[in-house]
């Protein structure tokens, strides 16, 4: 099979390698695509802590494709079934997960679906809480948190989204965000601070805001990846107004499985529309100039996707 190789910062090369064997539990999936993740840059740009190269088809952990053979012991999957994986190496044509973590498609869902980070977002609209009714900020406008603006505008009094990039707002708009500012507008700190506020974008400077915006006894949700070092927080204010500081990345892969199971019910039901957001496709040959689009973030990206013609 072809597999895409991190062989140093900023080098990607497909190398040729044998499909993976599934040990019982396990399913083997033929790919037909997976997602690139904000999370997998530094990895792509380079970060001391990271060794090269680094092993076939990682960091890639969104993808979908068709079962291609089972693991002993293996119950409920059938072998040419179309699904939905949560996996480590999946910028390859094959890649291997546990059963548990591979949630079947239905046949009304055609198009390319990179249920990963679907399962974060129904996961941290769990974790946030959001209630009919609050008044919610979202700190960003990428993939992430165009997902959760989805989710919520059907059950907020008020949606505001926060970004720096005009197309990105507009995207927030066709998601229902009722208030949009770009950031450093004036009215971001004048405004009456909300019940919910989520950051969605992983940097230091809009953590700080989002605790100027949350109410006295409302929630705080970190949804952003914040990798980048050390973070210098208000803690008294947060203190002050007894904020509910809540993470909310999980990493126990029943709950991410249970959140892929739940967000192919809400793609059903039209309350999760990514395929809008799906905004640049590529080859996996093609691997390193979307992770260089990923990171430069043209006018009018969301998302990166790579696909099997």
């Amino acid at each position: 099979m072809k597999a895409a190789v991190l062989e140093a910062p900023r080098r990607v090369a497909l190398h040729g390698c044998e499909p993976p064997e599934p040990a019982p539990g396990e399913v083997r999936v033929e790919l037909e695509g997976a997602g690139i993740c904000a999370s997998e840059l530094p990895v792509w740009e380079g970060r001391e802590w990271f060794d090269y190269p680094r092993a076939p088809g990682t960091p890639g952990h969104e993808g979908w494709g068709r079962i291609e053979a089972l693991g002993a012991g293996v119950n409920g999957l059938t072998a040419g079934e179309r699904v939905a994986l949560i996996s480590e190496h999946a910028h390859a044509e094959y890649d291997l997960a546990p059963a548990a973590a591979v949630v079947p498609l239905p046949a009304a869902i055609e198009g390319p679906f990179p249920g990963e980070p679907l399962a974060c977002a129904v996961n941290a609209m769990r974790r946030a809480g959001v209630r009919r009714g609050d008044r919610v900020a979202i700190l960003g406008a990428g993939f992430q948190a165009l997902l959760l603006a989805q989710l919520c505008a059907p059950l907020v009094a008020e949606l505001a989204v926060i970004s720096r990039r005009p197309t990105a707002l507009e995207y927030a708009a066709a998601a229902g965000a009722d208030t949009l500012w770009r950031w450093g507008d004036p009215e971001i700190e004048r405004a009456e601070p909300f019940d919910v506020v989520i950051e969605a974008t992983g940097y230091g400077e809009p953590l700080e805001v989002a605790g100027r915006l949350t109410r006295i006894r409302g929630r705080l949700v970190i949804v952003g990846f914040h990798q980048d070092g050390r973070r210098n927080i208000d803690l008294q204010l947060w203190n002050w107004r007894g904020l509910d500081v809540i993470n909310a990345h999980e990493r126990d892969p029943a709950v991410y499985a249970e959140g892929l199971r739940l967000a192919v019910e809400a793609v059903l039901e039209g309350r999760l529309r990514p395929g809008p957001l799906l905004t640049h496709e590529f080859e996996l040959e093609e691997l390193g100039e979307a992770y260089a689009t990923a990171a430069r973030g043209p006018d009018g990206f969301v998302k990166a996707i790579w696909r099997r013609g």
